[in-house]
């Protein structure tokens, strides 16, 4: 018997180191493994349709008519009135992790110390008792163009580098839902059964083509903008992640980091009310999905084997901007 047990030793110590091989590989290959890469990582589908003077057209999308009415457009701020051609297109700007892991910055290939443990920079696991998750959120500046050298000459792109621009560890309000709902008091009159209602007709509408700008506190079928905090009700899991990388676009709008184009295409305007219709969501990481998504589209659509079991519950997102520009003639 003790010759038994002696030969099966060796055994049980190889499973186990195997075991811990695997869980601390997973764990590099999410946290501390490559980054975003600009080339591979981007599903460049996802910038058409390009137009141009509202006649020439590149690229298609059945869900994605032009906002565009005119080919000819007039930019009056300066003293001399200047005309120009519309220009639209979808620009990948920015990249937004959803991270169950602290401090865990996916578009970097790394991961932080936590410097307080336990305290608000700690992040929750989802709670399938209670159908709630909570993710912590990275948002970078992501000027794609820029960082290849492409298109540099387009007036309408703003002249930006690659930066974490905010990091919810650090945000209070994102970490308590009661500390965002003071900052954030409409919250009480949107996030209620009553007004969750009428988010139905914003799901049914983006199932088919774009959201209701309307309803600013409805991401379809992801739920609600509100409370803007890092905890969502959880359905499907990647669906939970997306739902909560739109909220942080709205939350970066309303902070004033993140501008939307004019409607004229001539200048950028603070949106603290977003216009939802001008945003698409790609995931990236852990499995890069080859198509973006717009707000709130329903998860049974795309959310098919995009987390791998072997993977934890970490998540990176490529924002898509659209772009109206009015293109004039530099005198």
């Amino acid at each position: 018997m003790r010759r038994q047990h002696l030969f099966l030793a060796p055994i049980v110590v190889t499973v186990i180191l195997m075991l811990l091989f695997i869980s601390v590989d997973a764990e590099a290959s999410e946290c501390t493994g490559p980054g975003i890469n600009p080339v591979t990582d981007v599903s460049w589908q996802c910038i058409f349709p390009i137009q141009i003077a509202g006649i020439v057209q590149l690229g298609s999308n059945p869900d994605d008519a032009d906002d565009i009415a005119n080919p000819v457009c007039v930019c009056t701020g300066g003293t001399v009135p200047k005309f120009g051609l519309t220009v639209s297109f979808w620009e990948p700007s920015r990249l937004i992790d959803t991270v169950s892991d602290p401090y865990c910055l996916m578009a970097l290939g790394s991961k932080l110390a936590n410097p307080r443990p336990g305290s608000l920079g700690g992040s929750m696991d989802r709670d399938e008792n209670s159908q709630r998750a909570f993710q912590q959120m990275h948002y970078y500046i992501f000027p794609v163009w820029a960082i290849l050298d492409l298109f540099t000459d387009i007036q309408c792109l703003q002249d930006e580098t690659f930066d974490v621009a905010m990091m919810s560890e650090l945000v209070p309000t994102w970490n308590d839902d009661i500390l965002s709902t003071i900052v954030n008091p409409e919250a009480v009159l949107f996030a209620n059964p009553v007004s969750q209602l009428a988010c139905a007709a914003d799901a049914s509408e983006v199932l088919l083509g774009k959201p209701r700008n309307e309803l600013f506190w409805c991401m379809g079928s992801w739920g609600s903008v509100y409370p803007l905090a890092g905890s969502i009700t959880l359905t499907d899991y990647v669906e939970a992640n997306a739902g909560l990388a739109a909220r942080s676009i709205y939350f970066m709008g309303r902070t004033g980091l993140l501008w939307d184009t004019a409607l004229d295409g001539c200048s950028l305007q603070y949106t603290p009310i977003w216009r939802k219709d001008r945003f698409k969501l790609q995931l990236a990481k852990p499995v890069k999905d080859a198509s973006c998504h717009r707000i709130g589209r329903s998860g049974l659509l795309w959310t098919a084997y995009k987390q791998p079991p072997t993977q934890s519950d970490n998540f990176s997102w490529v924002m898509f901007k659209k772009i109206n520009c009015c293109v004039t003639y530099e005198y």
